[in-house]
């Protein structure tokens, strides 16, 4: 291969890199969930808990959650994990997952002010909390994936990080 077809592949393919990098940068959002199984996909907008604050507190007090909405609890590595009701006013379902983003467990409308544990597993990264009934209703079950465009983990896509 000559000099000039090297320098043309070269501009062809660093032409494709930032096409594509500019293309996910303006499709990242870290406040969307998307959930894709055999029923399709769906998209959640939700708030992260990345923090234990954030997640100590969770989805506590709220009176309602818009309906496509939820909370996003996610752990620096795999753990135990299980959840509660305590002083959280709506119904949930949580949606327990690990580090490549696949349901492990789901546990399907959460009763308010329950302070019983519901056992999400031993390897949960991530929690995915949403309007109780949700899952149901849209088909979501375990062994379905969650994906956040916006983090560049086995959980992700294509994403430039800042």
């Amino acid at each position: 291969m000559g000099k000039r077809t090297s320098q043309i592949i070269a501009i062809i393919l660093g032409n494709f890199w930032a096409a594509n990098i500019g293309y996910a940068a303006e499709n990242c959002d870290m406040s969307t969930v998307h959930v894709i199984g055999a029923f399709g996909e769906v998209r959640f907008n939700v708030e992260i808990a990345a923090t234990p604050q954030e997640r100590a507190t969770g989805l506590m007090y709220r009176k309602s959650m818009p309906r496509m909405s939820g909370m996003l609890f996610e752990f620096e590595a795999p753990q135990t994990t299980s959840f509660w009701m305590k002083n959280t006013e709506i119904p949930l379902d949580m949606i327990f997952a690990d580090e490549n983003g696949t349901i492990v467990t789901l546990h399907s409308n959460a009763i308010p002010h329950d302070t019983t544990p519901i056992w999400g597993g031993d390897t949960i990264k991530f929690v995915l909390e949403i309007n109780g009934g949700m899952a149901n209703l849209l088909g979501i079950s375990e062994n379905d994936q969650l994906l956040n465009p916006a983090r560049r983990d086995p959980l992700t896509w294509l994403c430039p990080t800042s």
